[in-house]
């Protein structure tokens, strides 16, 4: 973690001096919202708007190397970025541009780490979107990790609100449908049942217990 965790810095660093707009996303900002888990690479969403991603791949590919030979035309296709530091720790960098990645990476904060150091990373909310837009077996698990850990804290209607459009495009409303599910089972696994109020045997239908139940 500490090689992943290292080469995220030095990513963040390149992004900070160049005044560029971005957030992590994947397993670091799980590390902050979820179950901590060992991740092998840093993922990033970096605002580029659309058009002008050459100039953001042309500075980064001057810290970084391309994890392959066509790093640049896959990127300006898929809108990913492949690189790895001097370490070959992967860095996975999305050309942000949609309304959702904006939105995220307006919503991003630091997450400060006992170093002293900091991470800038996505909200939990906009992270269980990424999570279940990407609709991989390791997504949904940590969908769980961070209702769990999050109980109580989360924006569901922001969630479902951003969710929705990037899944017309997809055409998988069903992804909808199971998130929901597992909204509602993390929500029954924590609801307390009141225990029953004991029954009454004095006169004037008051306890006798003080209201200690």
């Amino acid at each position: 973690m500490n090689g992943v965790y290292q080469a995220a810095l030095q990513l963040q660093e390149v992004c900070q001096k160049s005044g560029w707009s971005f957030c992590f996303i994947g397993g670091l900002a799980v590390q902050r919202w979820g179950e901590p888990r060992l991740t092998d690479d840093a993922d990033i969403t970096l605002l580029t708007g659309f058009g002008g991603e050459e100039k953001y791949i042309a500075r980064l590919l001057k810290s970084f190397s391309p994890r392959r030979a066509d790093a640049v035309e896959f990127a300006l296709r898929y809108r990913v970025l492949l690189l790895e530091n001097s370490e070959g720790v992967g860095l996975d960098i999305a050309l942000g541009a949609l309304p959702f990645e904006t939105n995220a990476v307006k919503r991003a904060s630091p997450f400060h780490f006992p170093t002293g150091q900091s991470l800038i990373t996505c909200s939990a909310e906009d992270l269980i979107v990424h999570k279940a837009f990407a609709n991989r077996e390791v997504d949904w698990m940590d969908i769980g990790h961070i209702l769990s850990r999050q109980r109580g804290k989360l924006n569901l209607a922001q969630i479902r609100s951003e969710l929705t459009p990037l899944l017309e495009l997809k055409e998988q409303p069903e992804i909808a449908r199971h998130l929901e599910q597992l909204i509602k089972h993390h929500a029954g696994r924590f609801t307390r049942i009141k225990p029953a109020k004991p029954k009454n045997k004095n006169a004037g239908g008051k306890s006798n217990l003080g209201g200690r139940n």
